[in-house]
């Protein structure tokens, strides 16, 4: 559902380039300009690219991002369609950890269902640095067919394979920026871009929320696809629909919290 690229702390953060190719700071032009800062920014093509520094030790156990909080026990529940299909996404906070490259990491289970019957089965795994930047360090993901998995493309785990982990949701999100969500070259390899913040009397089933952030999110891997998605604070996700593409949709109906 959130989906939704640097596996080792290193001297000097990579960035993607638009070719998907990384860049080492030192390689960027005069015209771009770069600030060491807990959010190192490049300009980038005119876009800010963001690409924090990936610590272990710059971790924290919680992910409380206000755009993207995961308190485990809660279940999000969401209705839409894709390529004219009626589909239901239930979303879980698990209570479950998983270690990856010496970050505990916050599971999540996804599923997708259409006409009743299993789509998708994803484990996701997500955790937040102290600066409060939420990092995507992989997923487990099985496609279903007739109650049989039929592939697991997709799935990556950081710093296996190439994989590196990346940022699902930034601490402060500002207009422009820009940012590498997972990369796993030619498997996973998706970016977001920020392109409102403070948006009011956003509706969905469930309610209507104020000073949401819209992004758009797209990939190399899928020419001419991408897709918007509005967060809003203290809930998270609540709204997705293609805007070029294939048409897809999806909003939030329901949340329920329970103990473990």
């Amino acid at each position: 559902m959130w989906k939704p690229f640097l596996a080792t702390a290193v001297a000097f953060p990579l960035l993607l380039s638009c070719s998907s190719e990384p860049i080492h700071p030192s390689d960027l032009s005069d015209e771009t300009s770069l600030t060491q800062s807990p959010e190192n920014r490049a300009i980038v093509a005119g876009h800010a690219f963001i690409f924090p520094r990936f610590d272990p030790d710059n971790f924290v156990r919680q992910v409380d991002n206000r755009f993207f909080p995961l308190t485990p026990g809660t279940r999000w529940v969401y209705k839409g369609e894709e390529d004219g299909e009626a589909e239901v996404n239930i979303t879980i906070v698990t209570h479950d950890r998983k270690n990856i490259l010496g970050v505990s990491a916050v599971v999540v289970l996804d599923r997708v269902f259409a006409g009743g019957e299993l789509k998708e089965k994803t484990f996701d795994w997500y955790a937040q640095d102290t600066q409060g930047n939420v990092w995507y360090l992989g997923e487990n993901t099985k496609e279903f067919e007739n109650g049989r998995v039929v592939s697991t493309e997709g799935s990556w785990e950081a710093g296996k394979l190439g994989a590196r982990p990346g940022i699902i949701m930034l601490a402060h999100p500002k207009v422009g920026d820009r940012y590498r969500q997972e990369f796993l070259a030619g498997e996973a390899e998706d970016q977001a871009r920020v392109v409102a913040v403070d948006i009011d009397q956003e509706p969905v089933p469930y309610g209507r929320f104020n000073n949401c952030l819209r992004t758009v999110e797209f990939t190399r891997l899928e020419p001419g696809v991408k897709e918007a998605k509005i967060y809003c604070p203290r809930v998270g996700f609540v709204r997705a629909r293609g805007v070029e593409g294939p048409a897809a949709r999806l909003v939030l109906t329901g949340i329920t919290h329970s103990a473990r």
